[in-house]
Parts: structure tokens; sequence; C-alpha cells
């Protein structure tokens, strides 16, 4: 244990009791009130809100580009560091813990959380979005070329690949070793401690556990709209159901249900066996495609695109002199917003699950297993939609219908389109179940004041509150939904960077303090 950062600090001390709930004052309320206020003012006034959202999104986009691309390449480096550092020995919990949960259902549930309901929308819509060059190509490729193919699978895993899963890394070693190793809450506000000592405790502790509610919150709000928009156009496909606004609240009311029951059950009895039960299910369709696709060969299409990314990922991490400035701040600089807003939540999750990793192991498995498994997804959907487009098979050589439905366009070109189809369907269902109920426990866990099992009642109030911005959003979009949930993640992501930094920088201090200490005891 780091004796050096014991602090007199208790978990619940600043709580409060209110209608079942076990509340910190004043995260929970600020942070309720905020998004409550948020709610009723996109539904109240849904044209000047969408106004406010769009300017908003260019805004963030257009002025912090620069700031955002350095950021998380310094956060990527960082992780590497701490791979090859002697702190790398470090055991979260102590020299004798041991994990909680088996390699495979770790690694399951951090996958799950992390990016599964993404992989399935995106998989497919955004190499068809670089390679028909909509909204430009990146690094100004001549846009439906092979050039332009190649580097769209780049693009792609450029955003899904090491860059965005660093961004996971760091919260979520950050949290797992304030908690397990100092006994400190497992709140955002630990990794401070460092920094801030016991005002970790005052108001600047109470600014940052805010700020983590609000990004996490409106991360997980963009990726329900997504998902809900995505399963909308499935059933339209599979049964007619009209592609509407009605008709995409109705999902997010639906999902919404099941990942109460879900949260209710907690972690081992629904996060667990949803998230293992969706990895097997997205194993087999990922398996079924690569069979079934016989023009695109599965090894040669994860090594075209293994070379592809590495060989553009120093291009595409540069931020100067760029010819496509406007490609880059409106999908690199939102991606790495959205990754960051969704750190807290994701970070925390992992922490909460990773007892008993070394900090070599935690970092070795967070940043290379999700990215070689997004490597495969990219590879079988992206590379087989690209092939179809390339070589005039199904409705994909004349283009994307939308990109809600480009995943389906793709699958409808194979043969059992209609069996893929309902499995790709079940499959986004479950992952926006998984998404939702474990942002749930995360931020119940930081507005309890990093209480690991807080009552019921508060885990339903975060899961409903969650649909219920993912629902604004989308109405305040209108016909401009995407772009309104994209607001709200870039919003709340860019100012949560500087908090970002600043957890590496306590965290060094803090591995380092804790490698001294066992060794004046050696």
């Amino acid at each position: 244990m780091a004796s050096r950062y014991e602090s007199d600090y208790t978990v619940g001390d600043d709580n409060i009791r209110i209608w079942g709930m076990d509340v910190h004052n004043p995260v929970f309320f600020v942070s309720a009130s905020l998004i409550t206020v948020f709610v009723i003012t996109t539904i109240q006034f849904p044209v000047k809100a969408n106004e406010v959202l769009a300017a908003a999104r260019g805004w963030c986009l257009a002025t912090f580009d620069s700031f955002m691309m350095i950021s998380v390449s310094a956060i990527l480096l960082f992780c590497v560091a701490l791979t090859l550092l002697p702190v790398a020995r470090i055991r979260l919990g102590g020299d004798n813990a041991t994990p909680e949960f088996s390699r495979l259902s770790w690694l399951a549930m951090l996958f799950a959380a992390g990016m599964g309901i993404g992989l399935m929308f995106w998989g497919v819509a955004e190499p068809m979005t670089y390679y028909l060059g909509k909204g430009g190509t990146p690094l100004g490729v001549t846009p439906q070329t092979p050039a332009a193919a190649d580097m769209a699978m780049a693009a792609t895993m450029y955003h899904w690949g090491l860059h965005a899963w660093s961004v996971y890394a760091v919260i979520g070693l950050a949290l797992a070793f304030f908690s397990y190793n100092c006994e400190l809450p497992l709140t955002l506000r630990s990794a401070f401690y460092p920094l801030l000592g016991e005002r970790c405790w005052g108001w600047q502790g109470h600014v940052i556990d805010t700020f983590a509610v609000l990004a996490t919150i409106f991360g997980l709000a963009t990726s329900l709209g997504l998902g809900a928009s995505q399963v909308n156009a499935g059933l339209a496909m599979l049964f007619g159901v009209e592609d509407a606004l009605n008709t995409k609240v109705s999902i997010i009311i639906f999902v919404t249900f099941i990942a109460i029951v879900s949260v209710v059950r907690g972690l081992d009895g629904g996060v667990k066996i949803l998230s293992n039960f969706n990895m097997l299910v997205a194993a087999g369709l990922l398996v079924f495609v690569a069979l079934l696709a016989g023009q695109v060969g599965f090894f040669g299409a994860v090594a075209s695109t293994t070379a592809s990314y590495l060989k553009n990922i120093v291009p595409l991490s540069n931020w100067m002199g760029r010819g496509d400035e406007q490609w880059m701040q409106d999908w690199t600089v939102f991606y790495w917003a959205w990754w960051v807003s969704w750190s807290p939540f994701v970070g925390m999750f992992i922490a909460r699950v990773s007892r008993g990793r070394t900090v070599r192991e935690f970092m070795l498995a967070v940043l290379l297993v999700p990215t070689v498994v997004t490597l495969f997804w990219m590879s079988v959907f992206g590379k087989n939609a690209l092939y179809q487009a390339q070589h005039g098979l199904g409705s994909l050589a004349t283009g994307m219908d939308s990109i809600s439905v480009a995943t389906f366009q793709m699958l409808e070109a194979l043969p059992f389109s209609g069996i893929t189809t309902v499995i790709g369907v079940l499959l986004v269902l479950v992952f926006f179940v998984t998404s939702s109920d474990s942002g749930s426990l995360v931020i119940d866990s930081i507005t309890a004041g990093g209480k690991h099992d807080a009552p019921v009642p508060q885990r339903i109030f975060w899961a409903t509150m969650e649909g219920l911005l993912a629902a604004a959003l989308l109405y305040g979009g209108g016909r401009q939904a995407l772009a309104a949930l994209q607001a709200g993640t870039v919003a709340a992501g860019i100012p949560f960077t500087v908090i970002l930094l600043l957890v590496c920088f306590g965290l060094y201090r803090g591995l380092r303090a804790s490698l001294a200490e066992a060794a004046g005891r050696a």
C-alpha cells in the first residue's frame, strides 16, 4: 500500500440519504440538476437547441483541434512508457492481490462496455464515408480510388485503435491504483490526491467528479442515440418499421428498461452475463461474415489493414499544415473528444474489474487486445463493404443510403442476409444495454462518493437519465440528430481533456512513490 497517500477521508463522509438513495453532496445534485435542465430546455425549445448545439460543436472543433491532437498522442506515449518503466511491476491491490474475474471475462467486459455498439455502427459506415469522400477524405486522397480504400481503413483503425484505448487505459489505471493500492474512494478525484492532497475532498474534488459525470453521460447519450438509429434502420429493412424519431425514442425506452433490469442485478448478475453473451454473438457474426464473404480473404484483409494503419498512424497524428483540416476536425478531433468523454465510464468500469493485474499486464491488455479485436472486426466488415462498392456488388455499389443502414446494406449482399441482419440488430440491442447499464453503475459510483454498491433506486435513476438525455438530443437535433449527438460529446469531452492530462501527472507521481516505498521496506 502506498501509505504516503493514505487519507482520513472515508467513503460516504459527504453522503446524505434521500428517497432511498445514498448520494454524494453536492456532486449528485449538481450533476442531476444540470442534466435535467438541459433535457427540459432541449425538449421545450428544439429549434434553438439545435442552433446552439451546432454552433458549440463547430466552435469547439475549430478552436481546440491542435490541443486535442497533441493531447491524445501524448497520452498514448505516456501509456507506452508505463509498460517499460520499473513501475510496471506494481500489482493493483498489492503484491498478494488476485484477479476477481478470469482473463476472458475481464477482456469481454472491458471490450463490450468500451466499443461494442460503436463497432456495429461504424464498422461499415466509417470506411465507406471516407472512401466515397463525403465531407472530405483523410489526408486529401482522391475519393473512390484504391488509395482511398486503403486510407479509409487506415483512418478507421486510427480512430478505433491504440490512441482510443490509451485514453481509457490511463483513467482505468489511475482509478484502480488509487482505490486498491492507496485505499482512496473509487472516484476520479482520488487520482488528484498526489496533486491536491486533502483538498480533493473539497470543492476542487466536487468539480472534478461533476465534470466526470457530465462527460460520461453525454458520451453515453451519443452512443445510445446512434444505437437507436441503427436498430431502427435494421427493423425497417426486416419488417418495414417506420424510420422516424418516435420509433427511435421507443427503442431507447425499451432498451433503457432492459438496462434497468440488468443494472439492478449488479455487476455479476447483469453486466458480466450480458458482456459474455455479447462477445460470443459478436465473434459468431464475425466468423459468419468472414466465411460468407469469400471474395475478401480474412488474413489478407487483416494484413492489408494492419499495414495501412501502421504506415499512416504518424501522418494522421500530425496536426500541422493539414490539407484535410476540416476532415480532421469533423472526424479525428470529434473522436478524441468522444473517447475522452467516455473515459470516466470505461476507465472506472475497467478499474472495477481489474484488481490483481500488474501495471504492465493491465496496459498491454487494455491497449493491445481490444485494438487487435477491432482490427479483425474492421477488416472483415470494412473491407467487405469496400469490395462491394468497388466491384458493383449490392446496394453499396451505388453508395450508402445512410450511415445508420450501411452495415445492413453490406449484409444484404451476402448469403443468408435475413439471418445476419437479425443477428446484427440483436447484437446492437445487447451492446446498447451493456453500455447503458455499465455506464449507470459507474455514474452511480461517482455520485455516491465512491461506493461500489449504492442503493437500487440510485442505479435506476441514472439509467433513466441516460435514456432521457439520448432521446432529448435526438429530438433537439431533428434532421441533424447526428450533429446534435456529437455536439454534446464535444462540449463535454474537450474541457475534460485538461483533467485527463493532470491525471497522467498524478498517476505517475503515485506509482513512483509506491515503488520507492516498496524499495524502502525491502
